[in-house]
Formats: structure tokens, C-alpha cells, sequence
């Protein structure tokens, strides 16, 4: 057995058919489109998700679920990571500097988890209710 002897076995190749070669082939006329209608035009198929008038599957199911935009740009940190910093007055651009805080970040908040043993001074930054307790227990303070 040689390469240039291998073929096919028989009936496993079948010849194209040959649309609009006259109508003694089959396929004359209208090319097995069959009459009028959309699929029998040219650029002619039902668009993807298409259901002919039913509603679609992708209408029918019920959509659910809300991602805010603000989280882009809004962070909370916890008083445990300001009692890591070194700085006394801890602003945004402090906060950016040590890394604590994405560089897109615009707004933060200070929310009570851990301790915070030293006095520190916040400024432009919100803080909660037991946060801001927290801070002025030790001896900080808040100024807007």
C-alpha cells in the first residue's frame, strides 16, 4: 500500500449539489428555497434568539441584580489599619501613599474593627459612630 493509491471508500464522498443548473438537476428555479418567505430571499434567516413572534427566552426570564457604581470609588477601612500607619494627621492622599486604599478611590470611611492605641488625628474622612468613639477614647480627634 502506497500513498498515492489510498482513495475514498465507496459512497463516502457524494458530489454538491449544484443549485440553479436548470431543472432537470433537481435544483432549478428556486434552488430548493422552496416560495417566497424569508428564507427563500437573499441575506434571508431569522436573526439569533429570534422565535418567530413568540416571546423570547431571553425576555421571558425575570432579571435580577444591581451593581452600584459608587463602590468604584468609595472604600471602607477599618480602625485596625490606622493604628499600622506612621503618620499622625491620616487624610485620603495619606491613606493612597500607605497603600491602605485604591489610587481611585475619592471617599472613605472608617468603620470599628480592631483596636487603636495611639492618637491620631483624621481629616476630611467619615467615620462611624463607635469608630469616632473609638478614636477619641484614644485620644484623637475628628475635624471635617
Amino acid at each position: 500500500m502506497d500513498l498515492n493509491t489510498l482513495s475514498p471508500g465507496s459512497g463516502a464522498k457524494s458530489k454538491a449539489k449544484r443549485a440553479g443548473r436548470g431543472i432537470g438537476s433537481g435544483l432549478g428555479k428556486t434552488c430548493g428555497r422552496g416560495h417566497k418567505g424569508l428564507k427563500a430571499r437573499s441575506g434571508g434567516s431569522v436573526k439569533p434568539g429570534f422565535e418567530g413572534g413568540q416571546m423570547p427566552l431571553y425576555r421571558r426570564v425575570p432579571k435580577f441584580g444591581f451593581t452600584s457604581r459608587t463602590s468604584l470609588v468609595k472604600q471602607e477601612i477599618p480602625t485596625s489599619s490606622l493604628d499600622k500607619m506612621s503618620a499622625e494627621v491620616i487624610d485620603l492622599d495619606a491613606l493612597k501613599n500607605e497603600r491602605i486604599v485604591r489610587k481611585s478611590t475619592k471617599f472613605v470611611k472608617i468603620m470599628l474593627s480592631g483596636e487603636i492605641s495611639r492618637p491620631i488625628t483624621l481629616k476630611g474622612i467619615a467615620a462611624s459612630k463607635g469608630a469616632k468613639e473609638a478614636i477619641e477614647t484614644a485620644g484623637g480627634k475628628i475635624e471635617d
